[in-house]
């Protein structure tokens, strides 16, 4: 199976488990039960399969009519190479295209993890207290006023790391359940004082791993947010090897999906 589709078919697994799904041809909207815009979205149905573009219109409705009967508003992500020609057919219908970004893999035994400066640890997130302390970096390193992820006991089911400095919290990293032994790393954040110290790739190498090693995954994928970060994660041996999409209807969080 192309790399693409094995990542864009897992990740509709993924959301799934906590997600309610609203199925309309090849589109797929994935509402969660908190309204954070962010934890709600749309993927391709049915990564791999042809579609027909006639239909677009008609099932980009019934997500819409979804998503505004609770207030969500409707982003995409896709991979490009799972499902060639759907975003244009999206943006055809008035969604917009924000970013094409590299989506970058690795497998565990490619993994680079840097070695640890002195006075840095990492743990992995393993309570409900240590989860308030990760989302509390997460919302210092994004300047939004919170998040709101849950602890997952299970790491089937995703996790997260946490990077101390001296004992004090200041950077973060999560993978997202592991679907068909593929999993997504996201959330990197540093809190501002302690950026450009590597902190940010010790924690995306860190909850790498442990997505290997806990979670059961045999591949990791991310999109960098700029080329800081792409430098970053290739540096852990992330290479490219497919293109992510990122789409939104007219709002406010358009600029959020670069």
């Amino acid at each position: 199976m192309e790399i693409g589709t094995r990542i864009a078919r897992a990740q509709v697994a993924g959301l799934g488990r906590s997600r309610r799904q609203i199925v309309a041809g090849p589109l797929t909207g994935m509402l969660h039960d908190q309204d954070e815009w962010y934890l709600s979205g749309m993927v391709a149905s049915e990564p791999g399969q042809p579609f027909d573009v006639e239909e677009v219109a008609s099932n980009l409705a019934i997500i819409r009519q979804a998503f505004a009967a609770e207030d969500r508003w409707l982003s995409a992500e896709l991979v490009e190479e799972a499902s060639p020609g759907l975003a244009k057919a999206l943006e055809a219908n008035g969604m917009t295209i924000v970013s094409h970004l590299p989506l970058l893999v690795v497998e565990p035994p490619d993994l680079v993890v840097p070695e640890l400066p002195d006075g840095v640890t990492v743990k992995v997130v393993a309570s409900d207290a240590d989860q308030q302390v990760a989302n509390a970096v997460s919302a210092a390193a994004y300047e939004m006023d919170g998040a709101d992820f849950a602890y997952k006991p299970d790491p089937v089911d995703g996790g997260a790391v946490l990077v101390y400095a001296d004992d004090v919290p200041v950077a973060t990293a999560a993978w997202t359940a592991v679907a068909d032994e593929v999993s997504e790393i996201a959330g990197v954040g540093t809190i501002h004082s302690h950026r450009r110290r590597g902190l940010g790739g010790i924690a995306t190498a860190y909850a790498t791993r442990k997505s290997f090693e806990l979670g059961g995954a045999t591949l990791a994928w991310l999109t960098p947010g700029d080329d800081g970060a792409d430098r970053v994660y290739r540096r852990l041996a992330y290479t490219p090897q497919a293109t992510a999409i990122h789409l939104g209807d007219p709002g406010p969080h358009l600029a959020d999906l670069r």
